[in-house]
């Protein structure tokens, strides 16, 4: 399971953010995680407790946005979610596609108390 890492190092991100701007205590975190991403939202969610266990995020929330996979047909040009379309354009059927969006893995927002 590498989200343990990933939000090992998303905690040291966070502090050194807090530090450069006098940040005492952050209330909440949110995530942005692409349904195409190698990272998987509920293995986040149960290592979270652990990773920030002793840190400035021990009793920050967190919040994660799924944000989806589309793609653009490059035969009809249409935008579909791969992931429900298992990857097939609903349109004209087609399989040849581009990415639009759905790889991300990103810190939104950090709210301070």
């Amino acid at each position: 399971m590498h989200e343990l890492g990933v939000v090992i190092e998303v905690v040291k991100t966070i502090e050194n953010f807090a530090r450069k701007n006098s940040l005492t205590q952050i209330d909440t975190l949110v995530l942005q995680i692409g349904e195409l991403s190698s990272i998987i939202p509920r293995y986040i969610e149960s290592c979270y407790p652990a990773a920030v266990d002793g840190t400035l995020l021990q009793n920050t929330k967190l919040k994660i946005e799924i944000l989806p996979g589309n793609g653009i047909c490059k035969k009809c040009s249409k935008v579909f979610n791969l992931i429900e379309n298992d990857g097939k354009c609903p349109y004209c059927q087609s399989t040849d596609f581009d990415i639009l969006g759905g790889k991300e893995f990103m810190i939104k927002e950090v709210v301070a108390c």
